[in-house]
């Protein structure tokens, strides 16, 4: 009989998912902050934020509400396009930490020559494809109010 209850089984999950989430994630944000880096570089040097500064606006206002709001909309792209590999391409994490995943499954189907597994794994990504790159286009909408879709 379980005599934690919801909330020590929750945590206990919790705390065995911060090594795999740290693993996983750790490439990914380098990735991100490298990229996020050069956008806004680019960013800075645009005729909207020099004008913004010339008018007597705050270094916190052209940075946050200029330059990164124009620069994070790429990021937005490469992250829509990430997200569906990181539920089928996490094999290393998932046999690592011994934690059942779409990465493992597709393995392991792949070595049993299991088609109609291996065909709903790569299913599942498409659709995660499609899913991700709406809420792209959704997440534009809302962070560049000039992207209207009619």
């Amino acid at each position: 009989m379980n005599t934690r209850g919801k909330e020590g089984e929750l945590l206990d999950t919790l705390w065995h998912l911060v090594l795999p989430v740290t693993a996983l994630s750790l490439g990914w944000i380098a990735w991100y902050s490298r990229f996020l880096r050069s956008s806004m570089m680019d960013v800075l040097h645009e005729d909207y934020v020099r004008t913004a500064k010339a008018k007597g606006a705050s270094e916190n206002a052209v940075y946050y509400k200029h330059a990164l709001q124009n620069a994070i909309l790429p990021l937005v792209t490469l992250i829509a396009l990430d997200l569906p590999s990181l539920f089928a391409g996490a094999l290393f994490v998932e046999t690592i930490f011994s934690w059942p995943g779409m990465g493992r499954l597709f393995w392991d189907a792949a070595k049993g020559r299991d088609y109609p597994v291996l065909l709903g794994v790569v299913m599942i990504t498409a659709v995660l494809i499609i899913f991700c790159n709406i809420l792209a286009d959704l997440a534009y909408g809302w962070l560049d109010p000039r992207v209207k879709y009619e």
